[in-house]
């Protein structure tokens, strides 16, 4: 025992012996203290066990996500503040895969499967609507927020969102409007309701599907608002066309090797003229998925950057009008998120384990530092198929309307 800690010690002043930028403290589990780095400690490692001598090998985010959800490993402190630090450093990228090399999953991802898709899906959206619903807004919004002020609310954010998302489409009544990975209606409804359009949504989730359908039916908008349970690929195959196409965080999920095949669809499933608005996180720095998160998070998933999105889409029929980053609006979305999330730790440990809170805790922080420490922006593009139709010289339009939105939730 006494040998292992000599270890753990030496190993712990290896990597961390030269940690620059701000310090931390590891407090080993017989209580001795350990101060590594300059200034005031940010943060607390508390070593629950002896057997911590993972944590200084392999990817780290890997290592040290399965020690903290287990119970090996607690901080005491925000977790962001750790994994900023630690990026920082380079120790560790919330982002990609640091070591680990993979050989039979690219060769599996060169084929299309929409079953391993829908499980992918599954896997994250389908924990419940009920457990989502204790965190998120109102409307069950899950992706990038809008802020026009830093002390507007979350509901605020989100409605702004939509409201400047369908704005850039410069959405009319009566014209058909396609969202691609709907999640839970919010945009479609938004869509619908206040600029009178004919909205679709699509998304691979039976649980987004229900959420959206009861939303639809409650606002009674069965008229102009319809959701399925689709896949993009099979609706593009049925030759449906419409004016608009909207998709707000769903590129995430089509993998690096499906990016060009998504665009494709995005083009036969848009009328000539008609613009699109993809929303979509973008890695600086391309490279596969970190390993923790594509276990635990998002199985399946890829963080394309903005040169390999811009790369399909001008290969194609298309034309850019617009590109926009939201960086900062994320990371503020993503810290309301867990503070709600916090605040729900009581009501989602009635359903799931410590070890659930602990996962998704992570994740929550780990993003929110991964937009702080630059390594993930998130971008808005609109283009046009061809020539647009009647798109203004300026943007002066979109500020003029949102200065307009009421800001309350729906």
């Amino acid at each position: 025992m006494k040998a292992k800690r000599i270890m753990t010690e030496r190993a712990f002043q290896n990597l961390f012996g030269n940690v620059q930028g701000g310090s931390f403290t590891i407090r080993h589990k017989d209580g001795k203290e350990e101060i590594y780095g300059d200034g005031k400690p940010l943060f607390t490692i508390v070593l629950k066990s002896e057997n911590v001598l993972d944590l200084v090998s392999g990817d780290m985010l890997m290592t040290f996500g399965k020690a903290y959800m287990e119970g090996r490993v607690d901080v005491k402190g925000d977790l962001a503040d750790l994994i900023s630090l630690a990026i920082q450093n380079g120790l560790m990228s919330a982002v990609h895969r640091k070591t680990e090399t993979r050989l039979v999953t690219p060769i599996l991802g060169r084929f299309r499967s929409q079953k391993r898709e829908k499980k992918n899906i599954a896997h994250h959206y389908d924990i419940g609507n009920d457990f989502f619903g204790l965190w998120l807004d109102d409307s069950l919004t899950y992706s990038c927020g809008y802020f026009q002020n830093v002390s507007d609310t979350i509901e605020q954010a989100q409605l702004q969102k939509i409201e400047h998302s369908l704005r850039k489409l410069r959405l009319k009544p009566n014209e058909s409007v396609l969202d691609i990975g709907c999640g839970w209606g919010s945009v479609v409804i938004r869509a619908a309701e206040q600029f009178g359009a004919r909205a679709t949504g699509i998304t691979l989730s039976q649980e987004q599907i229900a959420g959206a359908s009861d939303a639809i039916v409650s606002r009674r908008l069965q008229d102009k608002a319809d959701v399925r349970l689709m896949d993009y690929a099979a609706l593009a195959k049925e030759g449906q066309k419409f004016d608009k196409v909207v998709s707000i965080g769903m590129i995430e999920h089509v993998g690096k090797e499906h990016l060009a095949e998504f665009i494709d669809h995005l083009e036969n499933l848009l009328k000539p003229g008609g613009l699109a608005l993809l929303h979509f996180i973008t890695a600086v720095n391309e490279g596969p998925i970190n390993g923790w998160i594509e276990k635990n998070i998002f199985p399946g998933g890829y963080i394309p950057t903005l040169s390999e999105i811009v790369a399909r889409i001008t290969d194609r029929d298309f034309r850019v009008w617009d590109v926009e980053n939201l960086a900062p609006h994320y990371r503020m979305t993503l810290d309301h998120w867990s503070e709600r999330f916090e605040n729900a730790v009581p009501s989602v440990l009635e359903r799931f384990d410590e070890k659930f809170v602990r996962m998704w805790r992570l994740y929550l922080r780990v993003s929110s530092a991964a937009f702080k420490e630059g390594e993930v922006e998130v971008h808005q593009i609109l283009v046009s198929r061809g020539k647009p139709v009647n798109l203004p010289l300026t943007r002066d339009d979109l500020y003029r309307s949102e200065s307009n939105v009421e800001h309350k939730s729906r």
